[in-house]
């Protein structure tokens, strides 16, 4: 076999070849074997694979999907259950096979696992969030590989969306990864679904934040797996915010992981701008929380002054207050053309942002009956979109 050349730092690939901590996200249709449950095998060889990871200094977590498909086959299941209840029995059942299939590959390269099981109640709250980036990076400086997953057992929102590509992006800005590897079904991200369109072309390296990517994902589903495109977007763009690079690639080709680490020519690198340039931690837990508990709605001149300068939300730029939310709660900030420019968390509750609108500074007490801070959000804890 040709010894390779090292990568230059002009190719972009390089960022694979001096990465040290990584995500490697394996969706469902890698793991299961035709509706037989896990396919044995194929965790066998990326196994072998994360072993000569590790074996080269490089430290990496698993985000594994498959537990729900396990559980069918365990449970002589011959189609996908409707029913939440059905579904959370068969994730049970199949999550014991996923870790022990995990821990008997690894182990057979004296690597030990760890099972993490995360919801996204896990990381919106910031206690919660904190206490597992620190077991996660504990188990690294024990030399552990740990094995995430959702815990679809009681977790029902993330059985319906039943897709892990945003998981392996929030676990790689818990533990600030270099790199989270997506393995699915395809090559890589296409120009268009390469199964309807003749002319569709793979993207072989681009920057996260170019915005022809969003246009081409659309709302398309299938073309990388269940999630579709889109959601891998939305997952390299939440590894962007932590500065790590997002490659998607085929989970079946040969020597994969390998194949990246030596910055050889696959699937789709997705890079952020400035790696080093990641929003601070805090800012971070804030920009990637999916579940908003309100919006603010704000007049033309607010919503400019966040876009361009991002300066606290003052109360006197609030139009409209939609949903029900506490002081400390994740609310985004709505332009008037009805898009996100920001989010962050709130100084008030519902009720007394309503009685705030369109308030100056120096009318707030008034309003409230009582003191209450200047900014509804404060720029310490509000994220430009």
């Amino acid at each position: 076999m040709a010894v390779k050349k090292p990568v230059p730092k002009t190719d972009p690939r390089h960022v694979l070849r001096d990465a040290r901590r990584w995500v490697v996200k394996i969706g469902s249709s890698m793991l299961t074997a035709n509706g037989r449950g896990l396919d044995h095998d194929a965790i066998a060889r990326w196994s072998s694979q994360i072993a000569a990871l590790r074996a080269s200094g490089c430290e990496v977590v698993v985000v594994s999907s498959g537990a729900v498909a396990e559980g069918m086959a365990r449970l002589a299941l011959k189609s996908r259950p409707k029913a939440v209840h059905t579904l959370q029995a068969a994730a049970a059942v199949g999550q014991m096979g996923l870790v022990r299939a995990w821990e008997t590959a690894l182990g057979g390269h004296d690597i030990t696992t760890a099972q993490i099981l995360i919801t996204h109640d896990d990381v919106g709250n910031r206690q919660r969030y904190l206490n597992a980036r620190n077991a996660l990076r504990e188990l690294l400086a024990f030399g552990v590989v740990p094995v995430v997953n959702e815990n679809d057992t009681v977790a029902v929102d993330e059985i319906r969306l039943g897709d892990n590509d945003r998981l392996g992006a929030m676990t790689a800005g818990l533990i600030e990864a270099d790199v989270l590897v997506i393995l699915t079904d395809q090559q890589g991200l296409y120009t268009a679904d390469p199964r309807t369109d003749s002319t569709a072309t793979l993207i072989h390296e681009a920057m996260i934040d170019d915005d022809a990517l969003t246009d081409m994902a659309g709302d398309s589903k299938g073309t990388l797996g269940r999630g579709g495109m889109k959601t891998k977007l939305e997952a390299a763009q939440m590894a962007a915010r932590s500065g790590a690079a997002t490659l998607i690639a085929y989970g079946h080709h040969d020597d994969v992981l390998g194949a990246a680490q030596r910055g050889d020519v696959i699937g789709t690198l997705l890079m952020p701008r400035d790696p080093r340039a990641g929003l601070p931690a805090r800012k971070r837990w804030i920009a990637d929380q999916l579940q908003r508990r309100g919006k603010l709605h704000l007049d033309s001149g607010a919503a400019d002054a966040l876009e361009s300068t991002g300066r606290s939300l003052l109360p006197v730029g609030v139009t409209r207050v939609e949903g029900r939310f506490q002081r400390g709660d994740v609310v985004a900030c709505i332009a008037p053309d009805g898009q996100e420019v920001a989010r962050g968390l709130s100084n008030y509750n519902t009720d007394e942002v309503n009685r705030l609108l369109g308030a100056r500074g120096t009318d707030i007490a008034a309003r409230l009956g009582y003191p209450g801070d200047p900014e509804l959000i404060h720029r310490d804890n509000l994220v430009v979109r």
